[in-house]
């Protein structure tokens, strides 16, 4: 039988989709997965990168290399690297360093880390610890995990600068490490696991809004916080087209995912402008608080940009709503499972494993959208054809 070691304390339920990275100076704020943070506020043009926009804007267009059906073990134009030097004998222990669990986005893409595992008799041992986002309690936990005889490591490092060097420690140790969801500043990772990134996110969604609501429509931005990389990618990319299009951006206000508070700012927005075509959102958590500021003024719903989270995907399929689902999908939890038991099987992997990052429409709602699921469900966790779905993320 499957030992599972899980060091996890008890965490809030943030509503936050996606985050934790480099923390502002307070600690107070969370910054998306995938992407690492600034702890200085700045505008977008601070941390736009021409050549990585380019890039990412490109690589939503790339034929994914792959099973078909199972986007998790898909790859975007992959340079692959030779394991056999990590290949050995199982069954396996795999560890384990998590930044957190202490939002939504993380928590469902844990529940699938752990459906994951479970598959596969090749692992023994799955330890795991939890940093509960702080910095100094995942270099302690990577140092803990390479001294207890892990055959892999994986590692979602919590900041980006601050675990590089615990990470690089960990690579000196001859342990096969996968870092996934977010970057460090080193290759030494044997494979670094994320989907396309938050240029192709905020691009997929302005050029979508640009379209339903036509040269001089407006539309309000609505951002989480300041000074996060793959936030300010996201509105980066946004302006950028907006500008080109011609789309008059009303404004772009800081809601700190607070539900309350973005319904708050479009109804203020609402009174002053009279008049809004379009919602663009970095994070969609606050999606129908949002909505419900129109409906609270008599408005008609405006085109809006969501995320695939069950609330907003479910008000989308009622109302018949125009609206856009950007995604930076929870089944990225699988692939480093995956790619641990490839490694020590001595198979190649791609050095850069860059996942397909759908987008959903409303042709392809349905797909996504599963009855009697919990209101921050995200559909893009690739866990619907495992033991235990739906009742083990409920």
């Amino acid at each position: 039988m499957k030992k599972v070691t899980i060091a996890v304390l008890a965490a809030g339920l943030l509503t936050l989709a996606a985050c934790s990275s480099d923390l502002p100076a307070d600690g107070d704020a969370a910054a998306p997965a995938g992407e690492s943070s600034s702890q200085d506020a700045g505008n977008a043009s601070e941390f736009f990168d021409q050549a990585e926009y380019d890039r990412q804007l490109a690589l939503r267009d790339a034929t994914p290399e792959g099973p078909a059906d199972k986007p998790w073990e898909q790859a975007l134009e992959p340079e692959m690297v030779d394991t056999s030097e990590y290949a050995k004998d199982g069954p396996h222990k795999v560890c384990f360093s998590n930044a957190s669990v202490d939002n939504p986005w993380r928590q469902v893409g844990w529940k699938t880390m752990q459906a994951e595992a479970d598959l596969h008799d090749g692992i023994s041992d799955f330890t795991v610890l939890d940093a509960e986002a702080k910095d100094d309690k995942q270099i302690s936990d990577i140092q803990s995990l390479t001294s207890q005889g892990c055959d892999a490591l994986i590692v979602s490092p919590n900041t980006t600068a601050t675990l590089t060097p615990a990470v690089e420690q960990a690579c000196a140790t001859g342990t096969p490490v996968i870092v996934f969801d977010r970057g460090v500043d080193t290759d030494c990772p044997v494979t670094f696991i994320h989907p396309i990134g938050g240029y192709a996110f905020g691009a997929s969604a302005a050029e979508f809004l640009a379209d339903e609501v036509g040269e001089g429509g407006k539309v309000l931005g609505l951002r989480v916080l300041p000074g996060v990389d793959v936030l300010e990618h996201r509105w980066a990319a946004a302006e950028r087209i907006f500008q080109e299009r011609g789309v008059e951006v009303v404004g772009a206000e800081f809601t700190e995912n607070d539900s309350a508070k973005a319904k708050s700012v479009v109804s203020d927005y609402l009174q002053r402008e009279g008049q809004i075509d379009g919602i663009w959102m970095d994070d969609g958590t606050a999606a129908v608080a949002v909505l419900e500021a129109f409906e609270d003024a008599g408005a008609e719903a405006p085109a809006i940009s969501g995320e695939d989270q069950q609330q907003f995907m479910e008000k989308w399929k009622n109302e018949n709503l125009t609206a856009l689902a950007p995604t930076y999908p929870t089944y990225q939890w699988r692939t480093p499972v995956i790619a641990a038991l490839k490694i020590l099987n001595g198979e190649e992997v791609p050095k850069e494993w860059i996942l397909p990052q759908p987008v959903i429409d409303s042709g392809s709602l349905d797909q996504y959208l599963t009855a009697g699921m919990p209101p921050l469900h995200y559909g893009l966790c690739g866990c619907q054809d495992m033991p235990g779905y739906p009742e083990r993320w409920q």
